[in-house]
């Protein structure tokens, strides 16, 4: 296993066509974008083909790219409603996906 850290998630390009689906799903029913948004699935989908072969050489999963985007929600929002760029939003996910794609070791408690 290759450390996340030591490899670099590079933007790739917009995806526009989620983008554009997936703004029409928040604008016709905030709570199917909600339920969509919650899995992460829709992004990690867009951004497996050019991220996962490096996450793959650290042991990360499409389902943890999920989880980790779902955690970032409200700024994958923003891009959609036109309020951040991609290269914005795409470059954060990257320092997110690599902060927090691999489990830490449990912290070792001081005496």
């Amino acid at each position: 296993m290759i450390p996340l850290a030591d490899k670099e998630l590079v933007v790739p390009p917009e995806p526009t066509g989620e983008r554009d689906r997936f703004h029409r799903v928040a604008l016709e029913s905030p709570s199917a974008w909600r339920q969509v948004a919650a899995r992460g699935d829709w992004i990690a989908d867009a951004l497996w083909p050019h991220w996962g072969p490096v996450l793959t050489q650290a042991d990360v999963s499409h389902r943890r790219l999920a989880e980790v985007a779902a955690g970032y929600q409200g700024e994958l929002w923003l891009w959609l409603m036109g309020e951040r760029t991609w290269a914005h939003t795409a470059s954060g996910l990257a320092g997110r996906v690599q902060r927090r794609a691999v489990p830490q070791p449990p912290a070792v408690p001081r005496p």
